[in-house]
Order: structure tokens, then sequence, then C-alpha cells
């Protein structure tokens, strides 16, 4: 097996049935696994420790963790989380080559899933309604947008996409969704109290969030430093979530399944160009 994509996606830390070594990108979480290889080994000394991120742990991406949140590992959970560090460089530094399996399309696409699921849990934690028969406005309809909106309509809630893309809008429309430009937000947040975000660009700022009645609900489900002003949200009496992780937040096995099969398919791969290149069958 090559070194370069031996990670613990499954078993014990992620219910998959695959067993790698692991780097952990949390402080404090050393290579596990029965004896982690030299090349994970140089990547672990190369990223350090006292504060900063001792590996790569399956939500790193090549310019640092997008996992957030506290180390998945009860058992060996450092007091914080020690935010990210720069993985490609210091793979770099390592002779390590890094793949970067989120990267791949069809782990996006169904890591989308348990996102809107976990996003699906979240409201019906943190208000005090149904599903049915709610209004909820849902900032972009892409891989996510779609698969939270689809869910909340399958559960009678009344759901309104806001896209820039007309193409996205038309598409919302013709799922039997309500549509509208993102230029529209000022008028439409001021009749709702939920609005899903899933735009990694700056939506929500303080003009649109005066709109919005106080004690709304915000979501915001894009990655780092999300579409919303968090700042500006708590001035105002609203509560705005940065629900990053999901996946591994809702579904840690289905996640850890999701990630294991697409090692796997990556290792297939590289077999195979490998045995391509040394003309074996």
């Amino acid at each position: 097996m090559e070194q370069t994509a031996r990670y613990n996606t499954g078993g014990k830390h992620y219910g998959g049935s695959m067993q790698f070594d692991f780097l952990c990108g949390w402080a404090g979480c050393p290579p596990t696994g029965g004896g982690a290889g030299a090349a994970e080994q140089r990547l672990y000394r190369a990223g350090g420790r006292g504060g900063r991120a001792g590996g790569l742990h399956p939500a790193a991406y090549a310019d640092g963790c997008r996992g957030g949140g506290p180390c998945p590992h009860p058992a060996r959970r450092p007091p914080r989380y020690a935010g990210p560090w720069p993985v490609r460089k210091a793979a770099q530094a390592a002779g390590v080559e890094l793949v970067d399996y989120f990267l791949r399309p069809e782990l996006a696409c169904l890591n989308a899933v348990p996102t809107a699921e976990g996003c699906l849990a979240l409201l019906m934690q943190l208000r005090q309604r149904t599903i049915w028969e709610s209004e909820f406005l849902v900032l972009g309809y892409g891989r996510i947008g779609r698969a939270v909106a689809r869910r909340l309509q399958a559960l009678g809630g009344q759901v309104t996409i806001a896209a820039r893309a007309p193409e996205q809008r038309a598409a919302a429309r013709c799922a039997g969704l309500h549509a509208a430009p993102l230029t529209a937000l000022e008028q439409l947040l001021p009749h709702l109290d939920a609005v899903i975000n899933t735009i990694p660009d700056p939506v929500l700022g303080a003009a649109q969030l005066r709109c919005l009645p106080r004690g709304a609900l915000i979501l915001d489900l894009a990655s780092r430093p999300g579409g919303t002003d968090f700042a500006a949200a708590r001035e105002l009496g609203l509560r705005a979530e940065h629900a990053l992780s999901l996946p591994a937040r809702c579904a840690p096995e289905t996640a850890g399944a999701l990630v294991a099969h697409t090692v796997e398919v990556i290792l297939q791969e590289r077999a195979a160009t490998a045995r391509s290149e040394r003309g074996v069958s």
C-alpha cells in the first residue's frame, strides 16, 4: 500500500471497513493505527506540536483543516482545537505526496446527504416549530442547497431559494420551489424566521440581517469563514450557527464509510495506473 494515502478511515474511528495508519489534524493527536509508516511520521514531525495540529485528519485539505470543532477521538481529545496548519507546506518539507480526497466530486455529492440531514436535525433542535408549514429561505442551490431544499419540501416546509445564477433559480422552480435572486434578500427576510446559507461568500451582512425579525435562526453550512456576519447577528439578537462538519457530527459512521470508499477507489485507481505503466495487466 502506498504511503501517500494511509489514513484510518474505518474501523473504530469512522465505522468503515478499511484500516489505514491514521493521522489526526488536531493538536495532541499523534499517528495511530498499529505503527505509522515513515512518511506519516515525517509529516507528523514536520507539522510540529505545541498549539499546531499534529498530523492529517480525513477532514484536512491541502491548505488546512476544514473539519473544525473538537477532535473526534474522546479518549485522546485535546483541550481545544488548535486551528489549521499549512498541510501542503509540511508535506512538501517531509517529502510526502498529499492526496486530497475531498476534491473527488463523487464524495462531495454524497456528503450532501448527511449534511442536509444534519441541517434538519438542527432545525428541529433549535426551533420551537415543526418543519411542516414553516417558511424557509435557502441561499444557494448547489449540491448542499438542493439536498436541504428537497428534504424540507418533503416534510411540508415552504421553501424559497435565493441564488445568483438564473439556471439555478430555474432549476428550483422546476423542482416546485419558489425562487428569487440574491438582490431580493431585503424584501424576503422580514417574513422569515429561519435561513439556511450554503454560499461561501458574504451574503448575509449587517444590512441584510437587520431585515430579519428578532430571534430568527440562521444556519450557515458554508465552509469557513461562512457567508454570515456572525458578530452583527449577535448584536441584532439573532441566533446564527456556523454548522460545520455536519456529516462527522451527525452521522459519523456514514461519513466514515463514504470517506473509506473514496480512499479505496483512489488506491485502486493508482494501483491500476501503476500496473499500466509497468505493462502489467
